[in-house]
C-alpha cells in the first residue's frame, strides 16, 4: 500500500525540471511591473512651459481664443435692434463668427424679431447668451412694420412672394395647401403648412389678410371620393366613411348628420364645418 501511494505521489526529473520553468515565470511576471517603474520615469508636465505654449498657440492663431474669455474681457454691451445691427456689431456684443452668420442669413431671407425674446429662437443663440444679451434688446417697431398686405385667398405665387418671409418654396406650399382646403377662412391656418413655424407666422401674420367669401365649398352630398380625399382634415377612413353613409343613408341634411360617423370627432367637425354645404 505504502509502495503504490509513494509511485503515484513521486516526480520525475521531468516533472521537477517543469516546476522549476514554471515558477521562474510567475517569478518574472511579478517582478516585471517593479522593474519597468525603476527604469522608467513619468515624464512631468512643467506648468511655465505649458503656459507659454498655449499663448504662442494664441497669438499665432486668434481664433484659438475661447469665447468666454472674449465675452469677459472684448465686450462692451450697448443697446441694439436685433432687425437692423450688423454682424461685427453681433461680434462686439460677444457672439461668435457663426452665430452672427446665422443671424444675418435669418434676416436676409426675410426674418423678423418682432419681440425681444425672438431671438433665444435662432439656431446657435444659446440660453446664456439671451440671458447676457436680454438686457441691452430694444425692437423697433418701425423695422418690422409690413409694407403690404396680401389676401390669402386671391393672391397668386407672384403676389405672395412680395410678402416679407415668403419666397418661392412657401409661397407653392401656400397655393397648394390652400388649393386642398379650398381656402383659408383664418389666416392662422398658415401654421397648418409645411414649415411654417410659430417664428415664421408671426414675421407673415400682419402682412397677409383672409376674404372668406372666396372660400370654395364642398357640396357633400355630390362629391367624388377622389376630390373629397383632397381636403386635409380629412383622413383616408373618414373619407371613405363619409362616402359609404352618404350611400347606405342617403343625402345628408345637416352637420348633425354627420356627428352618427364615429370615427369623425367633434374636433374635425368643427374644422370642416365652415367649407360643407348640403345641396
Amino acid at each position: 500500500m505504502k509502495t503504490h501511494v509513494k509511485n503515484y505521489l513521486s516526480l520525475t526529473k521531468r516533472d521537477w525540471n517543469g516546476i522549476t520553468v514554471l515558477l521562474v515565470l510567475i517569478a518574472v511576471a511579478l517582478a516585471a511591473p517593479f522593474v519597468y517603474q525603476w527604469f522608467t520615469k513619468d515624464n512631468t508636465i512643467n506648468p511655465n512651459e505649458f503656459n507659454l505654449a498655449i499663448a504662442q498657440l494664441n497669438k499665432s492663431n486668434p481664433a484659438f481664443t475661447s469665447k468666454d474669455s472674449k465675452t469677459s474681457a472684448n465686450v462692451a454691451p450697448f443697446k441694439f435692434d436685433p432687425n437692423t445691427i450688423t454682424a461685427s456689431q453681433w461680434q462686439q456684443l460677444g457672439l461668435t463668427a457663426g452665430q452672427a452668420n446665422t443671424i444675418i442669413n435669418y434676416r436676409s431671407k426675410g426674418g423678423k424679431f418682432y419681440k425681444d425674446d425672438d431671438l433665444k429662437k435662432i439656431y446657435g443663440i444659446t440660453p446664456v447668451d439671451y440671458k447676457r444679451l436680454a438686457p441691452y434688446i430694444s425692437v423697433n417697431s418701425e423695422t418690422i412694420k409690413p409694407k403690404i398686405m396680401v389676401e390669402l385667398n386671391s393672391s397668386d405665387s407672384s403676389k405672395l412672394t412680395s410678402v416679407e418671409g415668403i419666397g418661392p418654396a412657401f409661397a407653392m406650399r401656400i397655393i397648394n395647401y390652400r388649393e386642398r382646403l379650398g381656402g383659408f377662412i383664418a389666416k392662422e391656418q398658415l401654421k397648418e403648412v409645411f414649415g411654417v413655424n410659430e417664428l415664421k407666422y408671426k414675421e407673415i401674420a400682419p402682412q397677409v389678410r383672409v376674404n372668406v367669401r372666396r372660400i370654395r365649398k364642398i357640396a357633400i352630398n355630390t362629391i367624388t371620393f377622389d376630390k373629397l380625399r383632397l381636403m386635409p382634415y380629412l383622413n383616408y377612413k373618414q373619407v371613405n366613411a363619409l362616402i359609404e353613409y352618404r350611400k347606405q343613408h342617403g343625402d345628408y341634411q345637416s352637420m348633425d348628420d354627420l356627428r352618427n360617423i364615429a370615427i369623425i370627432d367633434e374636433q374635425i367637425l368643427r374644422k370642416i364645418e365652415p367649407y360643407i354645404i348640403f345641396e
